[in-house]
């Protein structure tokens, strides 16, 4: 069990995607979207995972999370159990001198949306923030994966 410490962007050009280290295709569910938690199922290239994820702190950096890997074929069949709203991404890792910028770029219903996050050890811990980055989307939910697979972005 953990404290997740992360902060959100959008992006402002597709030019991580000649910084990327990996590029990788994720199918994930919510089976509970919870204000107090959220219980996510996901398939990430050849491997699953179940997360729990309980309630962001005021500034929306913070938040607890566990999480286990699964056989893909487990995945699968929980994901038959999600609520409505399966959302599809690629995400591109980019190393940043000693952090790793996650970016990903929606498909499906939210097609033209791409988030870029960044875990921290700290919340107020400084980080090179590369040409690309974007506008701070940090504690907005309507950013949160949760939300998305709820009120997608071709809605907005």
């Amino acid at each position: 069990m953990a404290q997740e410490i992360e902060r959100k962007f959008l992006i402002s050009s597709d030019a991580y995607k000649a910084e990327a280290f990996s590029k990788k295709r994720i199918v994930q569910g919510f089976l509970n979207t919870h204000p107090e938690r959220t219980v996510r199922v996901r398939i990430k290239g050849d491997k699953g995972f179940i997360t729990v994820k309980g309630k962001s702190n005021k500034a929306g950096t913070t938040r607890f999370e566990w999480e286990r890997e699964l056989d893909v074929a487990e995945a699968e069949a929980l994901l038959k159990l999600c609520e409505e709203g399966v959302i599809e991404k690629t995400r591109y890792e980019v190393n940043a001198e000693k952090h790793v910028f996650e970016i990903d770029e929606f498909q499906g219903n939210n097609l033209g949306l791409i988030v870029a996050e960044i875990e921290l050890s700290d919340e107020n811990e400084s980080f090179i923030k590369p040409a690309w980055l974007g506008k701070e989307v940090t504690g907005d939910i309507k950013y949160y994966n949760s939300s998305l697979s709820k009120n997608p972005f071709k809605k907005w």
